[in-house]
């Protein structure tokens, strides 16, 4: 009689096997899943990289994403050791966790940048100085792309202070908040840092944080969509009148200061990207200090800038100088006064410089 019986043991098998059969991988991101996620990486991934350049002052570029689904465990036994990872879990806005990878000898040209060097590896271990600078780069870059998620959703968005580890065994844990047989989302991008760096970062998510973000995205575009159905007959009326008045020159169109060229018309879908942000800094001075000057600082501490009192300050937009102007006060605000705008040759000379 007990060999009709099933034991404990058979019966976990095949309840475990019925669990792994009912929900098939195709059902947790289809095609068109992955590609909304790859642009909104590619997007924020873009805004990083902005981010990082400014750091260590070398061009960079985070392209290409490849989405894929796999576990923690399969994507450590293909995956070369060592690396850095930063971990970070959204605090609002998002759910789950975000984990960015970047492999030891690229982030060892990276710290070396952001502590004044030439990005040169010699090989070996990262110091904790290194290991310092390349987490506050990996930090802020993540720091970035949520800010960037924050303007495409329409909501705020906020990280948790990171946890950086150094990954330089297969056996060692990764993650503290995503298991080894979990699902995950890998996005694997393209990254070159001037000539020195050609390489790979990889961003891993939990499949339940990947949803989180398709569907904010989903309800940001069902909000867009939303507009009066007299808009779009507005804009037309508007065009017609342009076109028929296109003999008449409109000063007020062109933006002199720029030395756009006579004639030359807007673009018509100018007002698809007026409300896309931009960063706007002020530069009051630079120099240039030691690690050990730097270690030595205290509270009191005067550091000299390469700025005379009454030389004008530099107005970047996106990193690049466009303006110089001078410190006002306005409302018990600090603001900017612009006394000369840069010209597009000025310009072109300060990109090949």
């Amino acid at each position: 009689m007990s060999n009709d019986f099933l034991s404990q043991e058979e019966i976990d098998a095949l309840l475990s096997g019925a669990a792994e059969s009912a929900v098939p991988e195709e059902e947790d991101l289809d095609a068109a899943d992955k590609d909304l996620l790859g642009e909104i990486g590619n997007i924020c991934m873009g805004s990083a990289s902005t981010t990082l350049s400014i750091l260590i002052n070398q061009a960079v570029s985070i392209t290409t994403p490849k989405v894929s689904l796999t576990t923690l465990r399969k994507m450590k036994e293909s995956f070369q050791v060592p690396n850095i990872a930063i971990e970070v879990k959204f605090s609002s806005g998002l759910g789950g966790a975000n984990l960015l990878v970047l492999k030891v000898p690229d982030a060892a040209v990276i710290a070396d940048l952001m502590m004044g060097g030439s990005g040169v590896y010699a090989g070996g271990e990262l110091s904790e100085i290194h290991m310092s600078a390349v987490s506050e780069a990996m930090n802020q870059m993540i720091g970035s792309a949520a800010t960037s998620m924050a303007t495409m959703f329409s909501r705020e968005v906020n990280i948790t202070p990171p946890n950086a580890i150094l990954w330089d065994d297969n056996a060692q844990k990764l993650s503290n908040t995503m298991s080894e047989d979990e699902k995950i989302i890998q996005v694997a991008f393209r990254l070159t840092v001037g000539n020195l760096i050609d390489s790979e970062i990889m961003q891993i998510l939990p499949v339940e944080t990947g949803r989180s973000i398709i569907e904010a995205m989903t309800a940001t575009y069902k909000e867009d969509s939303k507009e009066p159905q007299s808009q779009p007959v507005v804009e037309q009326v508007v065009d017609t009148k342009v076109s028929t008045e296109e003999e008449v020159p409109v000063h007020k169109a062109q933006f002199m200061p720029f030395e756009a060229p006579k004639g030359q018309a807007m673009p018509k879908n100018i007002d698809l990207i007026l409300d896309v942000p931009i960063e706007v800094s002020v530069i009051l001075g630079r120099t240039r200090k030691t690690i050990k000057e730097i270690l030595e600082l205290n509270t009191g501490s005067l550091i000299e800038l390469d700025k005379l009192v009454e030389e004008p300050v530099e107005i970047l937009i996106n990193g690049k100088k466009v303006a110089e102007g001078e410190v006002v006060v306005v409302n018990e605000n600090f603001g900017i006064r612009i006394t000369n705008i840069i010209s597009n040759v000025e310009r072109v000379k300060n990109l090949r410089n």
